[in-house]
C-alpha cells in the first residue's frame, strides 16, 4: 500500500494518526493555457502523484485547457491536455504563466474555467494564476497572494481583492492562492496535509528532497535574500550573524569578523541593506524561531534563548513588529489548523 518504506514503518506504529484513505478519490484538475509556466504545473502535479503513490486511491489528476490538445508552455515544452468534462473536480488548480493575461481576455477560456470552478469543492491558484481567479470573481473580498513581481499590476486591476504579496500561500475559506513558481509545491503540500494529514505530506516532501513545507504565513523573501548586500564583506557578516544567533554578540563582533571598524561597518551595512545591523539580526532571529514556534511544542522561553532573543518578551515584541502577531498567536493558529485537519479525517 505504502510506497515509502519509512512511512510504512511510521504508519504501523501510528495507525490512529492515519485514517482510511480509500473513503474517496479526490480528483485534482489543473487548468493550463498557451504559454503557461511549466513548473507551476509540474511541481504541484508531482506532489499529488507522490501522495497517490504513498496512499493509493487518494488522488487522481488531470490537466485541462479550454480546447484540450497539445498546449505549449513558456519553456517550449508541449503538454497534452483534455477539454473540461462534466465530472466535478475535488480541487481545481489554476497555474500561472506568461500567457495568463491573454487568457484573461479570452471569453471562452474564462467561461470554461468558471464552470469548472463552480463544481469544485475548493479552488487554488499558483503564481499569476491568481489573475484568472480574480477575473472570475473568485477572489473578490478575499485575501490572496501572487508573485511579488506582479503585485502592482494585480492591485491596479483587482482592487476588490485583499492582496498580500509577502506570503508563500494564503487560504481564505475554500479558496487558496500561492506565490510564484516553487511556492506551488508548498501549496500542494498544504492541500495534501489538509486531506491526508501531516505524516503523508512529510513523506511527499521527503521524496521531493525538500523541507516539509514553508508555512503559508512565511514571507516570500528570506532575510538573507531580501537584504541583498552588494559586498562580500556584508554578506559574510550576515552569515556570521546567522551562525552565531544564540550569542548576545554586539555589533563590534560582526565588524571584527569581516575586518572593519565598528563605525565603518555600521555605515556600510546600512548603505547596502537599508537596515541597521541590529534590525537585520532581529529578522534573522525571528526567521529562525518561527518554524519552531509553529511546528513544535518547545517552550517559548527556550526558543527565545536559543536564537538569541534572551527573553520571551523580547521575542514577542519582535514578532509583533515583523509579523503583526505574537508567537503565542501563531502557535494557536497552527494548532487550530492541525486539530481541524484531524477532525475532518475522522
Amino acid at each position: 500500500m505504502v510506497d515509502f518504506p519509512w512511512l510504512a514503518q511510521k504508519t504501523l506504529v501510528s495507525n490512529d494518526i492515519i485514517p482510511t484513505f480509500h473513503a474517496m478519490i479526490r480528483r485534482v484538475t489543473f487548468f493550463i493555457y498557451p504559454q503557461f509556466q511549466l513548473l507551476d504545473l509540474s511541481g504541484p502535479l508531482s506532489a499529488f502523484d507522490l501522495a497517490e503513490r504513498a496512499c493509493p486511491g487518494s488522488y487522481s489528476t488531470q490537466v485541462v485547457s479550454e480546447t484540450g490538445g497539445l498546449m505549449p508552455s513558456s519553456a517550449g515544452l508541449v503538454v497534452s491536455s483534455s477539454p473540461p468534462d462534466h465530472s466535478p473536480p475535488d480541487t481545481l488548480i489554476v497555474v500561472g504563466g506568461r500567457g495568463v493575461h491573454q487568457s484573461c481576455t479570452n471569453p471562452g477560456s474564462c467561461e470554461k474555467l468558471r464552470r469548472t470552478a463552480e463544481r469544485a469543492r475548493r479552488v487554488a491558484s499558483v503564481c499569476t494564476g491568481a489573475f484568472l481567479m480574480a477575473r472570475m470573481g473568485l477572489l473578490s473580498g478575499r485575501k490572496a497572494t501572487t508573485h511579488w513581481r506582479h503585485a502592482g499590476r494585480f492591485r491596479t486591476e483587482h482592487p476588490e481583492v485583499m492582496l498580500d504579496d509577502d506570503r508563500i500561500y494564503i487560504k481564505d475559506g475554500q479558496v487558496w492562492s500561492s506565490a510564484g513558481i516553487t511556492a506551488g509545491i508548498d501549496l500542494a503540500l498544504a492541500l495534501i496535509e489538509e486531506d491526508l494529514g501531516t505524516v503523508v505530506s512529510k513523506a511527499v516532501a521527503r521524496e521531493l528532497v525538500m523541507s516539509h513545507r514553508r508555512l503559508g504565513g512565511q514571507s516570500q523573501f528570506s532575510a538573507m535574500l531580501d537584504l541583498e548586500p552588494e559586498s562580500h564583506r556584508i554578506r559574510d557578516a550576515l552569515h556570521y550573524a546567522r551562525e552565531h544567533l544564540a550569542e548576545d554578540f554586539p555589533m563590534e563582533a560582526m565588524a571584527a569578523a569581516v575586518g572593519l571598524s565598528t563605525r565603518q561597518f555600521g555605515r556600510v551595512f546600512l548603505a547596502e541593506t537599508g537596515q541597521t545591523p541590529a534590525r537585520a539580526v532581529e529578522r534573522l532571529r525571528a526567521e529562525a524561531a518561527r518554524p519552531r514556534i509553529e511546528d513544535g511544542d518547545e517552550p517559548l522561553e527556550h526558543i527565545a534563548a536559543s536564537v538569541g532573543f534572551g527573553q520571551a518578551e523580547r521575542m514577542r515584541q519582535a514578532f509583533v513588529k515583523l509579523y503583526g502577531q505574537s508567537p503565542q498567536s501563531l502557535r494557536r493558529q497552527m494548532r487550530r489548523g492541525t486539530t481541524q485537519i484531524r477532525t475532518e479525517q475522522l
